[in-house]
């Protein structure tokens, strides 16, 4: 029985000797999952995964059971199945490990969903830069079916057949968002569709499509070996399991981590199992949640926050791809924004034009902050800027720039207004 504090999903990354082989991943528990998932009933797998509570661990946090049952009902005799390894978050290698130390467990749970869907075709949607990684899982594929868990008649059942196939990307950071990812498998341009329909229904060439992320396909196996309420209990009420976290920026001991849902921030960045407090001796000024899309919080507001979906909802923040960068005191909020402007204005697809010029036009106006060349009027433009983009963008990408911006704006005023022109400065009591 797994316990709290315990590894489920890297408790075979620092054993395992060789990530690939089979024999190996079995003496860790490994298949067992899906040996007792080809044992139960669908619908059986389907209430375990409700129980279970797994939110999807690519960003969106939608309950996973409710995905896999809107599949499970969709019509048609040919659904897909996609794992989405574009991990693109700056400040998240989470996804990256699992690929490289653990990559059967990743094939284990889409194997279980191809299993319960029927599917005879799961496809993996993979990093453009991860060339090695690829190679290290196409391994990991090949042993696999050597050893009767891919491919034709699956573990002795005759008409389970199914096949992982690995897709390169080409590094464009809009391919994470799904419906992109799905026209890129389809050798489109990786650009989003318009929703709805929902993926579910009509997907990968026009079929009923799953789409999970490397993490939350992980997470799939220890559910159905363990029991769902078993995996529950690992979390809290409205999230269940652990949490892949990837510390960075100022503090200590920067890496990934694994922790249970629930657990205090503060024992996060500050305990010496995890972040160890600040790496340069300064008081922490800020953290930025989930990655670049994420929004930031002042660490004064921290103290006693739960590392959770809801502790972090409670506080306007948000868990996301599980990234955690950590700022101090010296760093400028405004000169740390025009770096993550930059990143959205540059992975722009521009199929939108909100986004497209959205984009741009925020990091021009945030850059005249930083030279302290703004001018009056340009504090209001901005946050007209962030509404318009936000209402108005296609997809996520656009949706969420306003994220980090906006609490940045919220926590630290004084720094915008630091910016202005000495000549846009309002004088205050008068002229004389």
């Amino acid at each position: 029985m797994i316990k709290r504090n315990q590894p489920v999903l890297l408790e075979r990354v620092n054993k395992m000797k060789h990530a690939t082989d089979v024999a190996e991943y079995e003496r860790y528990q490994g298949f067992e999952g899906l040996k007792k998932a080809i044992e139960m009933d669908k619908e059986t797998i389907l209430d375990e995964l409700d129980i279970a509570h797994l939110r999807g661990r690519g960003g969106a946090a939608f309950p996973l059971g409710k995905k896999w049952r809107h599949l499970y009902g969709s019509k048609g005799d040919t659904k897909y199945i996609v794992c989405n390894a574009d991990e693109g978050e700056p400040g998240t290698f989470k996804d990256k490990a699992l690929l490289e130390h653990d990559p059967l467990s990743v094939i284990e749970g889409m194997v279980i969903a191809g299993y319960l869907f029927s599917a005879k075709a799961g496809y993996i949607y993979m990093r453009g830069e991860y060339r090695r990684i690829q190679k290290i899982f196409q391994e990991a594929l090949d042993h696999a079916e050597a050893a009767g868990f891919l491919g034709d008649d699956i573990l002795g059942i005759e008409g389970f057949n199914y096949k992982i196939t690995i897709i390169s990307g080409a590094g464009a950071y809009v391919c994470g968002e799904n419906s992109a990812l799905l026209n890129s498998i389809e050798g489109k341009t990786g650009r989003p569709r318009v929703k709805p329909p929902h993926l579910a229904d009509v997907g990968l060439y026009l079929k009923p499509t799953l789409v999970n992320n490397v993490e939350s396909f992980a997470g799939i196996p220890v559910i159905l070996r363990e029991g769902g309420q078993a995996y529950r209990d690992l979390g809290t009420e409205d999230g269940g399991g652990t949490k892949l976290i990837c510390l960075s920026g100022h503090v200590k001991n920067r890496g990934l981590y694994e922790v249970n849902l629930g657990t205090p921030l503060h024992e996060i960045i500050y305990s010496e199992e995890y972040g160890g407090g600040s790496s340069t001796g300064n008081p922490l000024k800020f953290i930025h949640f989930g990655g670049q899309s994420g929004p930031i919080g002042a660490v004064k507001n921290l103290d006693d926050c739960i590392y959770s979906y809801e502790g972090l909802w409670e506080k306007n923040l948000s868990i996301g791809s599980g990234a955690i960068v950590v700022m101090d005191d010296q760093v400028s909020i405004v000169d740390y924004l025009v770096q993550v402007a930059g990143f959205f204005a540059h992975e722009s697809c521009g199929k939108c034009t909100p986004c497209r010029l959205g984009t741009t036009r925020i990091l021009e106006l945030l850059t005249k902050f930083n030279k302290k060349q703004a001018e009056s009027g340009d504090l209001e433009r901005l946050e007209h800027m962030l509404t318009h983009v936000t209402n108005l963008s296609a997809c996520g990408l656009g949706q969420s720039v306003a994220n980090p911006m906006r609490s940045g704006l919220d926590y630290f005023p004084e720094e915008f207004e630091a910016g202005l022109k000495e000549a846009a400065i309002p004088v205050k009591g008068g002229l004389w």
